[in-house]
């Protein structure tokens, strides 16, 4: 049995071993990885990733990655390619194959079908010698000098060595053919992320009479009235031509009572905030929420035409971005 300190030990023990793959994984790199872009960066139809086993559960994390990145991938189990998914693969498809042996009997098995077919094949492997690399246009060497397993047998340094020669690839893919932030937006709608990638700020944004607005003909008074009526601790003030020209806070509010004696007869226009901060509709609804937090204030007016004559389209508030799970 082990104690708490032993247990520690072997933790660390096993996170230096696979770091140590890591680096030598990164060393290694040289033309073959350029050559493995640019195969998987020309290819005009979709890279089907293979293997089984523990690889398989690797080649599923690939795929997935390069499929988010901007580059179309699917996984493809070897024993189910055996029984009919083979006709998944395109006369335009690349196919990734990984198995650290080399020799994986369900994987060998597929390859001639493969190569029949005509489609580029790219084995990682840690056996260059192997079967599956004696078949491939192209190798990358996957090998690990140890297993981080006690016993040395379990898949661990090469798995994670494996995994990241998979994110390795993914990230020069996406750096070579410019793949961009807004690309990404668009294959992850869903969740926090699709959220802070895609929701802009006309969507949660608050219209019409709900916008707290006062001319600046009025007294403090009458923006109080307004700002409490309207539940934003906040009122624009707008000119004749419904150009926003300032603000009054709940905080300025405050502020106005410490200096005089009555500020609630004072004309708006010369107490207010002027060049509040403004966001665009079309903006994201993450830099709504950036913005705010920088300037440490819980609302924005929402306008058209930032840089010229600002009129108010709207108002968001804080608590609206929360309430969107932009986080």
């Amino acid at each position: 049995m082990l104690n708490d300190r032993q247990i520690i030990a072997e933790g660390r023990r096993t996170i230096a071993l696979e770091a140590e793959s890591l680096k030598e994984l990164s060393r290694s790199l040289d033309d073959k990885f350029v050559r493995a872009v640019k195969m998987l960066a020309q290819c005009q139809g979709k890279v089907v990733v293979t293997g089984i086993g523990k690889s398989g559960i690797i080649c599923r994390k690939i795929a997935a990655t390069l499929a988010s990145t901007g580059t179309p991938a699917l996984f493809l189990h070897p024993t189910e390619g055996l029984h009919g998914d083979l006709g998944v693969l395109a006369p335009t498809d690349v196919v990734i194959a990984i198995s650290y042996s080399g020799m994986t009997e369900e994987l060998t098995k597929i390859i001639p079908a493969v190569k029949r077919q005509g489609l580029p094949l790219l084995a990682l492997t840690g056996k260059i010698d192997s079967e599956l690399a004696q078949s491939s246009d192209l190798v990358l060497d996957i090998s690990v000098r140890r297993e981080a397993c006690p016993l040395g047998l379990a898949p661990t340094s090469s798995t994670t060595a494996t995994l990241a020669l998979g994110d390795a690839l993914a990230s020069a893919l996406l750096a070579l053919k410019g793949f961009n932030a807004d690309d990404f937006a668009l294959r992850h709608p869903g969740g926090v992320l699709g959220r802070r990638l895609l929701m802009r700020v006309a969507e949660v944004m608050h219209r019409g009479k709900e916008i707290p607005l006062v001319a600046e003909s009025v007294t403090v008074q009458e923006a109080l009235f307004e700002m409490t009526g309207k539940g934003f601790g906040v009122t624009g003030i707008v000119d004749a031509a419904g150009v926003l020209t300032g603000i009054l806070t709940d905080g300025d509010l405050r502020r106005l009572l410490a200096q005089y004696e009555n500020p609630l007869t004072l004309p708006v226009l010369a107490v207010m905030i002027r060049n509040p901060k403004i966001i665009s509709a079309n903006e994201l609804a993450a830099g709504a929420l950036k913005r705010m937090e920088d300037a440490k204030i819980t609302s924005l007016f929402v306008v058209e035409k930032p840089e010229a004559s600002p009129r108010p389209l709207g108002i968001i508030h804080l608590h609206d971005l929360l309430r969107a799970g932009v986080v």
